[in-house]
């Protein structure tokens, strides 16, 4: 091994003595004749000299291990046992350095030290230039919310299908691991769907604020994809298809008016009330069914008010909507609402909603 006489003697004088102030500096002393000579050690050297650090590294207290720890962290080489031995301290201090900085950690460590070690030594992982799909996996299923939030904000965190999936579904209820999420600029673009179809109406507006050209380009395809699904979901439904068939019937007969849709309604038949309104309004039945499903409320007296709805039927059709009682308040802003708004405007707003319907259904191939 290259390494002169001197220090030769002083090693052996060091793993002799009891001084622990002088384990320490010779400690420093080994880790940077490493250094200077890795490339021209052979695999016996190395290891040799892996042996002596962990063994000084054993004999030191804690606040010196940590402090050779951040000295290691920064090394050009160190031998890979003492690394890990570092890596894998229990004390968050000494561990912190090799798991934020080292770039010679081997990724089995790293995965090692995600999946056992603290949420603080997840955090410290966290912030790592690169960190490679397989530890950001275990940082998002066993990390906190700081950690996911770390693990999200790192430009260097590759993630794996299972990784973004993970982030989308804590992105549901986290708004700002969302907006995290969102800035991202190579996230697929079915997690992006998925993420903003999830997301509630206050993130949509931080997200579109974020990115509103994305934003704007995401929320069309989740409305068409949505409206998809609806209509997939509806046309098997057995109560849609029953409803329309009596719906239809009566229509045909001439008997579909406002008092069968007010009998509906009050009878809390949601399939044929949400049937007949469609046909009485000409208006996809997907929007109207979406209308009453998301208590889209303005949406409803807009629909009531153009075909010249009474409010007794209006408001059959909006504590269906609720499925619950509304406050006495809450029906009376929406009848001041109601008998504010004009036929004619209530006219043009419908009309808008069948141009949009029409924009948004997919054109045959």
């Amino acid at each position: 091994m290259i390494a002169s006489p001197l220090l030769v003697d002083e090693l052996e004088a060091a793993i002799a003595s009891s001084d622990v102030g002088r384990r320490a500096g010779i400690l420093r002393r080994v880790a940077d004749l490493f250094a200077s000579t890795s490339g021209n050690l052979s695999n016996e050297q190395t290891a040799l000299f892996d042996d002596v650090m962990r063994q000084l590294v054993d004999e030191i207290e804690t606040s010196a291990r940590a402090r050779f720890a951040e000295y290691l962290a920064k090394s050009p080489a160190a031998p890979p046992r003492i690394l890990r031995q570092l890596a894998l301290d229990d004390v968050i201090d000494v561990a912190r350095p090799i798991l934020s900085h080292s770039e010679q950690l081997d990724e089995m460590t790293l995965a090692e030290g995600a999946k056992g070690k603290s949420q603080a030594h997840l955090l410290a992982i966290s912030t790592r230039t690169v960190i490679p799909e397989s530890v950001t996996d275990i940082l998002l299923e066993r990390g906190n919310r700081e950690v996911a939030l770390s693990t999200a904000g790192n430009p260097g965190a590759l993630f794996s299908e299972f990784g973004y999936s993970a982030l989308v579904r804590r992105s549901s209820s986290d708004d700002d691991l969302a907006l995290c999420t969102w800035s991202r600029s190579e996230i697929p673009r079915r997690h992006l769907l998925k993420l903003f179809a999830d997301a509630s109406d206050s993130v949509r507006r931080r997200l579109s604020k974020e990115d509103p050209r994305k934003a704007a380009l995401i929320a069309e395809i989740v409305t068409r994809a949505s409206g998809h699904l609806q209509t997939q979901t509806r046309e098997t439904s057995a109560d849609f298809v029953k409803a329309r068939a009596l719906v239809q019937s009566l229509n045909e007969a001439g008997k579909l008016d406002e008092a069968a849709l007010l009998d509906f309604a009050n009878s809390e038949q949601f399939a044929e009330t949400v049937t007949a309104l469609s046909i009485i309004c000409d208006l996809p039945v997907g929007l109207v069914e979406r209308a009453l499903a998301e208590e889209r409320s303005e949406q409803v007296l807009v629909v009531a008010k153009a075909v010249g709805l009474s409010w007794k039927t209006t408001k059959a059709i909006l504590l269906l909507q609720a499925r619950a009682e509304r406050s006495t308040g809450d029906l009376d802003r929406l009848l001041e609402a109601f008998l504010r708004l004009k036929p004619e405007t209530a006219g043009k707003a419908v009309q808008f909603y069948r141009l949009r319907e029409r924009s948004l259904t997919p054109r045959p191939n």
